[in-house]
């Protein structure tokens, strides 16, 4: 018998496929927008200028320092040069600190925003807003926050590299696997988690191999869009309490933390809902999901210890104690003890057990 539940779908228009970024011109016009600042960081300064150009007129010019974690500082400088420049919409182009920034800007402002994402976290369909400020990360749910239009373009991501392909990606599945046990968990979440991860598991290998590969890029930012979709329409658990406290604390870069820890927080929960954790199991063809992910980050060549991502060793327990403090609803309960373990055996890169 199918259980009651609501779901709240996040109203973003959509333009997927190769040379959709030829779009951006007729986007703007469609919102009314004749005065847009293209955001990035500085690495993709170069295509941000490009992009700039392209629009010709339509642009007011390029803010390209947005920053891992959404530092409140430098949303303070884009907010200053947003205003002198009268801009009337934000263009991200780029990952997450990217779109980090052209949320945080939309939240101050409500300006429409556009994204187009050279990554596959999936943060451009969220209504999510993570911002650090003096060494703290928190969290806002927002319908100011959430992009207006996503163009999505796998011409945009084949220079990006390998590692961070892969890590972007799995950052995805981390999205995809909390769903599938959120406490407002449902079907149509459940459905477009298991499909996200499908395709993202099937597209990185490829990406590993031959990283120009269009059709395995158009697959990752699909299978992003949906990973990303039903984190905005479900709550977080611990895998998010866990790289969020990580994160902010210790500066510790946003999606090679999110691909250590996933494995051993699945493996956390799926020792008491192993069922709501079978697509995900499925998706690897193996029974131990929280296994299947460590192996597949392995087999990728992806981060899989903390220490390697620069955590201290004796940042451990200040991280047990910061992760059960205030801690996000989770399937299982949340123990210090657990969860210490959990986070020691990330930081050596030890295989997950239930």
């Amino acid at each position: 018998m199918q259980q009651a539940f609501e779901y709240q779908g996040n109203p973003s228009r959509i333009i997927f496929g190769e040379g959709s970024v030829s779009r951006t011109a007729e986007v703007l016009s469609d919102l009314g927008c004749s005065r847009a600042l293209v955001l990035s960081t500085p690495f993709q300064n170069g295509d941000a200028e490009r992009l700039a150009g392209d629009l010709g007129t339509a642009t007011v010019g390029v803010f390209s320092e947005a920053a891992m974690h959404t530092p409140v500082d430098v949303t303070e400088k884009a907010l200053s040069i947003t205003n002198d420049l009268k801009a009337d919409c934000t263009i991200a182009f780029g990952g997450g600190s990217t779109t980090g920034l052209g949320k945080a800007i939309a939240y101050r402002t409500d300006l429409p925003q556009i994204v187009i994402p050279t990554t596959y976290a999936g943060s451009e369909v969220t209504p999510i807003l993570g911002q650090t400020e003096n060494g703290r990360k928190t969290t806002l749910k927002s319908p100011a926050v959430l992009p207006e239009v996503v163009i999505y373009d796998p011409l945009e991501s084949r220079d990006l590299p390998v590692a961070m392909s892969v890590t972007s990606g799995i950052n995805a599945i981390a999205h995809a696997a909390e769903a599938l046990y959120a406490k407002d968990r449902n079907p149509m979440a459940t459905l477009m988690a298991a499909e996200g991860a499908r395709a993202l598991v099937g597209a990185l290998p490829v990406i590993k191999d031959d990283p120009k590969n269009t059709d395995a890029r158009l697959q990752a930012l699909y299978g992003a869009w949906l990973c990303g979709s039903v984190l905005g329409s479900v709550g977080m658990a611990l895998h998010h309490k866990l790289c969020h406290t990580l994160g902010g604390t210790f500066d510790l870069p946003h999606a090679e933390t999110h691909t250590v820890i996933l494995p051993h927080a699945v493996a956390y929960n799926a020792a008491v809902v192993p069922d709501l954790l079978a697509p995900l199991a499925d998706a690897f063809g193996v029974e131990k999901p929280g296994l299947g992910l460590f192996e597949f980050a392995r087999a990728l060549s992806a981060p899989i210890t903390l220490k390697e991502l620069g955590m201290p060793e004796d940042g451990i327990d200040r991280a047990a104690d910061l992760a059960v403090k205030s801690p996000y609803w989770n399937p299982r309960p949340i123990e210090r003890g657990l969860v210490r373990r959990l986070i020691e055996k990330a930081y050596f890169g030890e295989p997950p057990v239930r």
